[in-house]
């Protein structure tokens, strides 16, 4: 099953592709019940991970970590699968990160096992652009991470039942800009899976319905190449997971304050 956010007359609507129709599913988005909306325009948390795959962690020239590494994005950072991603006019080094994002269904702390399971309520596509020089302006990366607008969310949850593995999902993951891949990797390389990333976060935190959990990037981001490579405006940036769906965004500039 897929589920997803419409933008509706100035307002939203949770809806469920059946075919090529989308049926209105009663509630105003899947946080409540999840142009496209971001899958949840609200959630209470957008917990992230760095450093989740081997091979990026190799690239960034790190040690493989004992324990997932958390930051947080906010509900502002999100838009839908087709907006244009604001690129800050303070960076000059905006950077792409194709991710698989759990999305939570049921509240829970300190899930183990088959509750950390249940709790997943299904799997969606996230962006998770980055201001590479704020990011190491310090060793905290909340600042590179949370800029306004500028993390592609969607188009629509897929329950667990669709890819293979379930709650564990063997996800085929890929990005391109103005037409060329940059990344193309799967989840087999991951270090903490879904269900280990939702029994590790919800020791630290209650999860609450329509919360999201980005599991980490694979290799090939800008900053890892020879030479660098950053986002520009007008850049067109398709980050797809087979199955699960594609975000299709063009980058527009931001007017500094």
């Amino acid at each position: 099953m897929k589920l997803a956010t419409l933008r509706v007359n100035g307002s939203t609507r949770a809806v469920r592709l059946d075919g090529d129709r989308l049926i209105d599913l009663g509630a105003a988005d899947l946080g409540e019940g999840a142009a496209f909306a971001p899958v949840v325009p609200r959630p209470s948390k957008v917990v992230c991970v760095g450093l989740n795959y081997k091979n990026h962690i190799q690239e960034m020239g790190r040690d493989l970590p004992r324990y997932p590494t958390l930051f947080a994005k906010f509900a502002g950072s999100l838009i839908g699968a087709t907006d244009e991603i604001a690129r800050p006019a303070e960076t000059g080094e905006f950077d792409w990160e194709v991710e698989p994002a759990a999305v939570i269904g049921a509240p829970v702390r300190r899930a183990r096992g088959r509750a950390a399971e249940k709790a997943i309520a299904g799997f969606t596509v996230l962006n998770d652009i980055t201001c590479r020089d704020w990011r190491f302006r310090t060793r905290e990366w909340l600042q590179g991470k949370m800029w306004d607008s500028s993390t592609p969310v969607g188009p629509y949850v897929v329950t667990p039942a669709e890819p293979p593995g379930g709650v564990r999902p063997r996800l085929e993951v890929a990005l391109g800009v103005d037409g060329e891949v940059m990344q193309r990797d799967n989840t087999g390389d991951l270090l903490f899976d879904p269900v280990a990333l939702v029994e590790y976060v919800s020791t630290v935190v209650r999860l609450d319905p329509g919360d999201i959990i980005a599991t980490g990037t694979p290799g090939s981001v800008g900053h890892a190449r020879d030479p660098k490579r950053y986002l520009t405006g007008d850049a067109r940036v398709v980050a797809e997971i087979r199955g699960v769906g594609r975000v299709e965004n063009t980058v527009a500039g931001e007017r500094a304050a």
